[in-house]
This record gives structure tokens, C-alpha cells and sequence, in this order.
């Protein structure tokens, strides 16, 4: 999903791309990456392969752990063999979530899940690996590409059903193709080090849920229940909102707010796809 949005962010920033899916370069062969670092000689390597279904890393943490921290540090080490510098995704599920007040990219990290543990893995490794690094933490990405709660939740409204939401987890909703333009302009920086990037301000999952209904006009059964009510294998923050001013720091760009980057994507989906071609390059 968010390669979907970062390669032709890059193109549109007069950047030759090679975008690797996980048949060209899985990122647990670090062979396979060396070949194409060797080859294209790039600048910067892009990491964003990653096991994200959090639930599925509980039931398969040695899977997580190869492909989030192994795979890390393999995509780390290639890129500094190829004389690049390397930016890696990372995640919110680092921390605890029993913050009051926005994360900042000093606060102790203390995963509660195998998923955020291997993505803390995935951190060290690629610290350790290449001193031209840039970890970026950002958390809850909608965008075109994949599965997203945008989509899943607007489509089980139109189809009548009856949403339940938890309330009880914060965090800042963030569209892949903001996300990509702030990573666009931090590698052009040069920035090196760990910065936090998602969209400003913050809302509950069912706070999202509802803005959704009432900017798209749905009547829909809505109701608020606590993350025990699903009672999922993995525990999820209750507060991952991240201070996003170390960021801003190094690029000069405020990411957008986030009800207005959910108005933006909603938009784009909705438009005929010689319109959606256009925005995107707009947003660019």
C-alpha cells in the first residue's frame, strides 16, 4: 500500500525508481537485494516489506521476527554495501501505549506485541547495520493498494450491516500518499536518525468510523466497544499518537491534518481515474 503511493511520489520528485515486489527481492534473501543494489547503485533504499497482520505475527513469530527484523537488517546491510543510505518503515506498535501526551522519538519503546517486538528488532538491526539510516515510525495507513479500515468500513455500511468499532484506542489516521510525500522530502534532506511521521491530530477507530458516515451521508448502526470485546491474540496501544516535530524540524513540512486527508482520499477514490491520475500528481 504505501509503495503504491512512495514510487510514483518519487517519480514526480525527478527520482529514477527501481521498485522491487517480494518476487523480484524477498527481503529475507539478502542475495536477492544484493544483486539489485549492486546493479542500480542507488542513493537511498526504500525498506517497506514488512508482516504487518499483527494477530498473525503472535501466532507465527518466527516468521515475524525473519521478515521485520532479519529482513530489516538485510535490506540495511545491501544498501550500505551499495554505498546508499537506507529508510526504514517502523511502527507505533513500538511503544506501550500508555502515554498521556504524544510519543516523541526518545520515549522508551516497550512493544506489547510480537509484531511491534520484531519491528523494535527491525530498528536495532538497521541502526546497527548502516550509520546512514533513517527510521520512520508512523501508524494506522488507508490508502489505495490494500486492505484498509476506510474501506472495509464504508463498504460494510453501504452493504447494511451493523458496525461495531473499538473506542478505545488513539491514534493519528494517515494517508500513504502524505506519508510518501514526507518521505520524499526527508530523504532529499538527507536527514539521518529516527523521526516520527503521520497525519496531526488524532481520533479513536470509532471516531474515524463516524466522520466517515457523516462526510459520505450513510446511515449506519454504529456502536463503541472496548478492544476486550473482539478479544484479538494480539494487545493493540490504547495510545499511539506520535510527536511528529522532529520531522517537521528536518523537512520544513507539516503533515496534514488528518479529518482533511481523509476528506482528500475519500475524494480521490470517488473520481473517474483520468481525475484520479490528475490529483495524484497534484498532491505530488
Amino acid at each position: 500500500m504505501l509503495g503504491t503511493a512512495l514510487v510514483p511520489a518519487l517519480e514526480r520528485a525527478g527520482h529514477r525508481v527501481l521498485a522491487l515486489a517480494r518476487a523480484d527481492a524477498d527481503v529475507t534473501d539478502i542475495a536477492a537485494l544484493r544483486r539489485h543494489t549492486r546493479a542500480f547503485r542507488p542513493e537511498w533504499v526504500f525498506h517497506l516489506a514488512a508482516f504487518t497482520r499483527v494477530d498473525d505475527c503472535e501466532r507465527e513469530p518466527e516468521r515475524a521476527w525473519r521478515v521485520n527484523a532479519l529482513g530489516a537488517r538485510n535490506a540495511a546491510q545491501a544498501a550500505a554495501e551499495a554505498g546508499a543510505g537506507v529508510l526504514a518503515i517502523s511502527t507505533d506498535y513500538v511503544f506501550g501505549g500508555d502515554a498521556r501526551a504524544p510519543y516523541d522519538e526518545y520515549a522508551p519503546t516497550a512493544p506489547r506485541s510480537v509484531y511491534g517486538a520484531s519491528k523494535r528488532g527491525g530498528e536495532e538491526a538497521v541502526r546497527a547495520a548502516n550509520p546512514r539510516h533513517a527510521i520512520v515510525r508512523t501508524a494506522w495507513l488507508f490508502g489505495a493498494g490494500g486492505a484498509n479500515f476506510i474501506d472495509t468500513v464504508l463498504a460494510r455500511a453501504r452493504a447494511g450491516e451493523p458496525l461495531r468499532v473499538v473506542d478505545d484506542q488513539t491514534g493519528s489516521p494517515t494517508w500513504t500518499a502524505d506519508l510518501a510525500v514526507g518521505l520524499v522530502q526527508l530523504a532529499t534532506a538527507g536527514a539521518v536518525g529516527t523521526y516520527h511521521c503521520t497525519a496531526a491530530g488524532a481520533c479513536t477507530w470509532h471516531g474515524l468510523a463516524a466522520e466517515l458516515l457523516a462526510h459520505q451521508g450513510l446511515d449506519a448502526s454504529l456502536e463503541p466497544i472496548d478492544s476486550a470485546t473482539l478479544g484479538r491474540p494480539a494487545p493493540r496501544p490504547a495510545y499511539s499518537v506520535l510527536s511528529c516535530d522532529r520531522f517537521e524540524k528536518a523537512t520544513g513540512h507539516a503533515m496534514p491534518e488528518w479529518k482533511d486527508a481523509v476528506h482528500r482520499y475519500l475524494a480521490l477514490r470517488a473520481a473517474p481515474e483520468p481525475a484520479r491520475a490528475a490529483v495524484g500528481a497534484v498532491e505530488g
